[in-house]
């Protein structure tokens, strides 16, 4: 299957469930718990920031986010609301000027790519010396990982066109791209089964998180 399939495919569905997908955000505890570990990063997400795969615009309003690009167009119409400066395109195209931003964030989105390399590459492309790519992956070998391959095997809409990774594999990927990992949090230490509470990240790879992020610097 080829990358920009893959995307159609993915694309397609948002599109047909924008409305559904948001919805899902409101008062719910996971996002919450993701939200809170990506705000307790330590290094700073400084401006202008680029969110691609923004979806609706959670995330994005929630980080300062000022451009997110997706390849759905309806959910987009959702994250304008939200104050995001939206574009319809793909990872693999971003329509931005090199070294024009000092933060990308790929949330949620790495496991859609079937080649996550050249979306990699542009994410180096946009950004300045000193900027940070941000990736937040549902780690595979976890309880939420196994959880949600099991919905991508029953033939849920949201997961069909996804495939989890291990953080080191993300990280091999990011050095063969010219990336450096500069931080990692781990969060969801709560299986999806015991889920009643909020939690907040902790520093580093932690056994059984079923988030991680990986916040990586451009190598000069």
């Amino acid at each position: 299957m080829g990358n920009e399939t893959s995307w159609r495919q993915a694309a397609g569905v948002f599109d047909e469930r924008a409305a559904e997908y948001d919805a899902w955000f409101e008062n719910s505890l996971l996002f919450a718990i993701e939200r809170a570990a990506l705000q307790e990063l330590i290094t700073p997400l400084l401006g202008p920031k680029l969110e691609v795969g923004v979806g609706p615009g959670r995330f994005a309003e929630a980080l300062g986010v000022e451009f997110g690009v997706d390849p759905a167009l309806a959910p987009l119409a959702l994250a304008r609301k939200r104050g995001v400066r939206v574009s319809q395109a793909v990872g693999e195209a971003l329509p931005f000027a090199g070294q024009s931003m000092q933060t990308v964030l790929l949330l949620f989105t790495f496991c859609f790519l079937v080649d996550p390399r050249p979306v990699l590459l542009e994410c180096r492309r946009v950004l300045k010396p000193g900027g940070h790519l941000v990736l937040g992956l549902i780690v595979a070998d976890s309880p939420w990982g196994r959880m949600l391959r099991g919905k991508k095997e029953a033939g849920h809409p949201f997961y069909q066109q996804v495939r989890f990774y291990e953080p080191s594999e993300v990280e091999q990927c990011l050095v063969g791209c010219g990336f450096v990992v500069e931080e990692i949090r781990s969060s969801l230490i709560q299986s999806p089964e015991t889920l009643r509470e909020m939690e907040h990240s902790q520093s580093g790879l932690v056994s059984q998180a079923g988030f991680a992020i990986l916040v990586a610097g451009v190598v000069p």
